[in-house]
C-alpha cells in the first residue's frame, strides 16, 4: 500500500494487538473485530490505519480467528497465531515481539481503536526512529495508543505476561515516555461494548 508515508518507515514493525476475548461486547469470542463500522470490519480498519502510515504490519491473533486472519491477510498484514492469547495481552505482545525480533522498533496498536489517524501514527513512529526509547500521542492531556517501543526495550517486551501488557514496562521507564500532543481524539478512543460503535 504505497503513499506518501512509506518511505519514511520500511523498516518499523506495526503490531497490531488482535488477540483479545472482547467479551464486553456480548458477542461470541473475537467477534467484536469483525464487526462492521462504517462498513468494515473494526479490525481491518485499524490495521488499514497502520498500513497507511507506511508501517509493515504484523497482527497477533488467537486461535480460531481465521475470518479475522482471512480479512487482515488480504490487507497484506502479516498474521501470527498465539496460542496462549487466553492468558492475556502480555503473552499476546510477547509472542509477537518474538516475531519479530530484529525490528528497530515497534508502533504498538489495539485492533479494537479504529479511528487513529495514519498521521498520528507516522508521528509516533518517526519518533523511535529518530531515538525515542518510549513514545506515545497525548490527547488533552491523556495517553492515547498507539505506543512506540525502541529496541533497546526488546527484551522488557519479550517477558510481558499477563493482562497487564506492556504496562509493566510503561511503568518502569515512566521518565522515559515522551508525550506528542495531538488534535487527534481518535487516540484515546476505543470500541468495548456494542454501544461504543458509532451510529451509522
Amino acid at each position: 500500500m504505497a503513499n506518501e508515508h512509506s518511505q519514511s518507515n520500511t523498516q518499523m514493525t506495526g503490531i497490531l494487538l488482535a488477540a483479545g476475548a472482547g467479551s464486553r461486547f456480548g458477542a461470541q469470542v473475537g467477534a467484536k473485530l469483525l464487526h462492521k463500522l462504517d462498513g468494515v470490519a473494526i479490525g481491518v480498519h485499524s490495521a488499514r490505519n497502520m498500513l497507511s502510515a507506511g508501517l509493515r504490519v504484523t497482527a497477533v491473533v488467537r486461535p480460531g480467528s481465521e475470518e479475522l486472519t482471512r480479512l487482515l491477510e488480504a490487507e497484506g498484514v502479516a498474521v501470527t497465531v498465539c496460542k496462549n492469547a487466553a492468558d492475556g495481552m502480555g503473552v499476546s505482545l510477547a509472542h509477537v515481539i518474538g516475531q519479530t525480533r530484529d525490528a528497530p522498533g515497534w508502533v504498538v496498536a489495539l485492533a479494537d481503536m479504529p479511528r487513529i489517524r495514519p498521521e498520528t501514527i507516522v508521528q509516533v513512529a518517526n519518533a523511535v526512529r529518530a531515538g525515542a526509547t518510549l513514545v506515545a500521542p497525548a490527547y488533552k492531556a491523556e495517553r492515547g495508543h498507539p505506543v512506540g517501543f525502541g529496541a533497546a526495550l526488546r527484551d522488557e517486551l519479550l517477558a510481558c505476561g499477563g493482562d497487564e501488557g506492556a504496562r509493566s514496562v510503561i511503568k518502569r521507564h515512566h521518565a522515559d515516555m515522551r508525550l506528542l500532543a495531538t488534535d487527534d481524539p481518535g487516540v484515546i478512543f476505543d470500541i468495548d461494548r456494542r454501544e461504543d460503535v458509532p451510529p451509522v
